[in-house]
Parts: structure tokens; sequence; C-alpha cells
């Protein structure tokens, strides 16, 4: 598949959307008590769409699929890491931190990988926007020696998203088939985490609807925002990708405004000022 040697304003948008779509199923999962229980619905619903469309698309070519397993494993490593981080901290803190830690990681390694070089402006851009993105981690001030915890699970999951990022936007290239490769990825990641719930939680805590329906939700709307981001990675520069779409901290940031209550403040104004910036330096 021909990849772009630069992201596109269609590209871009198309992007951004998914970010939109991340953190708002971020949210969902962050407002649910029961964590295990939203993931392991999440898992479900997202296996068996994957189920479906693989029966339409048939699998990927047999070059990514050792892609998508090797994804799958570190996937399971994330959403533990990311269960893990919204146990310990606020959505507004330790989303932006996770987020912001991939984008540069995910540049050298699609250097180092794929043989991808950035122009000047481009790079500038991406280190900017990485820079935005862990600014509004501290844009409610300074992190204390309490925040640490919180912190250190927020790192770990951004590690695993450049992990993950970084193996699928060379799976998917291999696949020529971006929804095929998506499907399969959904397909494996499923069983554990309905096994983790299966052993861990009691019969009553499968009843819950309410926890049901927005697992659910949450898991259509991831399957379809990393669709996206893996048709994007498809065909333009892994680090470019990666960067665009964590602005999803964004709109992690003002949901907390419009549905958690949380100020936005100057600081997290100067900080969407900074990511702005950066996306526009990306997109030259």
């Amino acid at each position: 598949m021909l990849v772009q040697p630069h992201l596109t304003a269609l590209v871009i948008a198309i992007v951004i959307g998914a970010g939109a779509l991340h953190a708002c199923w971020n949210a969902i999962a962050k407002q649910v008590s029961d964590r295990l229980m939203v993931f392991a619905w999440l898992g479900l619903s997202s296996m068996l769409t994957g189920g479906i469309v693989l029966a339409v698309t048939g699998l990927p070519r047999s070059q990514a699929i050792p892609y998508t397993v090797t994804s799958a494993v570190i996937h399971i490593g994330y959403n533990l890491a990311l269960m893990n981080s919204y146990r310990l901290g606020a959505l507004n803190q330790t989303y932006p931190i996770a987020r912001g830690t991939s984008p540069l990681i995910v540049a050298v390694g699609a250097y180092l990988l794929a043989g991808e070089h950035l122009s000047a402006i481009a790079l500038v851009g991406v280190a900017t926007l990485a820079a935005g993105l862990m600014s509004l981690a501290a844009s409610a001030g300074r992190l204390s020696r309490r925040d640490l915890p919180a912190v250190g699970a927020a790192v770990l999951t951004g590690l695993t998203i450049a992990a993950y990022t970084i193996t699928d936007g060379l799976g998917v290239r291999h696949a020529h088939d971006p929804l095929a490769y998506t499907a399969l990825l959904f397909v494996l990641q499923g069983p554990p985490l309905l096994a983790a719930a299966a052993i861990r939680r009691p019969l009553a805590a499968w009843k819950d609807t309410t926890i049901m329906n927005r697992g659910i939700l949450a898991g259509l709307l991831s399957m379809l925002a990393y669709g996206i981001v893996l048709w994007a990675q498809a065909r333009a520069p892994l680090a470019e990708v990666a960067a665009i779409r964590e602005t999803s901290v964004v709109f992690a940031a003002l949901i907390g405004v419009a549905w958690l209550g949380e100020d936005f403040g100057r600081r997290r104004v100067a900080a969407a000022v900074v990511i702005a910036t950066g996306i526009v330096l990306i997109g030259l």
C-alpha cells in the first residue's frame, strides 16, 4: 500500500475525529465504578463486531497476522495499565500524560523501524504537540508526591500506546486491508478481558445493565476510533498520525468541563494553543 510522505488536510480532519471518539470512550470507562466489568463488555462488543467484519472481509494477509497477535498482547497490557491509572488518578491528569508520552517515542520508533524521516518542521510540530499535551496534565498546578503513582501508571500506559502504535503501523501496511486487520485485532483482544472478569466477578456483576450498556458503547467507539487511525497509518507517516491522534486530550478536557464540571482555566487554554500550534506545524 502506497504511503504518502505527508499528512493531507482530509487525513488530519479524520484523525482528529478519531481522537474525539477515543476521548469519549475513555470518559465512559473512567466514570464506571467497576472498570474491569466495563472493559469486559468493551472486549465482548468489539470481539463480536470484529468477528462479523471478518466474516465479510476475511483475514488480513498472512504477513500481517504476527503483528496483530503481538499488538493484541500489548493492548492487554495497555488496558491493564489504563485501568490502574484511572484507579489512581483523575481523567484530566492521567489521560494527557498517557497520550502525551507516546508521540515522540513513536517518531523515534518509526525512524528506526520504518525508515520514516520527518521534515524539520514536522518534527518540531510533533515535539510542540507533545509538549502541549503534557502541559495539560499539570494545568491544575504542580504535581505532588501523592500524584506520583498515578503519573507512573500513566507513563506506563503511554509506553504501551507507543508500542502498539508502531506495531500496528507496520502491521497494517502488510495487511493491505485496514478493516480486516482492525477486526482481527479486536477479536484477539476480547477473550482475556472476558476471562479476567469471569474469574474475578460474581454472576450478579454481569446483570448490571448500566455497566453493560456503557461497556458495549465504549467498545463500539473504541473499534471505530482505532480503525480510523489504522486506516490513516496505512497511508501516512506513523509519527504524524500518532501526534495528531493525541489531540484527543483536548476533547477529554472539554468533556471534563461539560460533563464532569471541571474548570478549564487559563493554563488549559494556553496548553490548547500550544497543541493547535503543533498541529499546524505538522500539517505544513
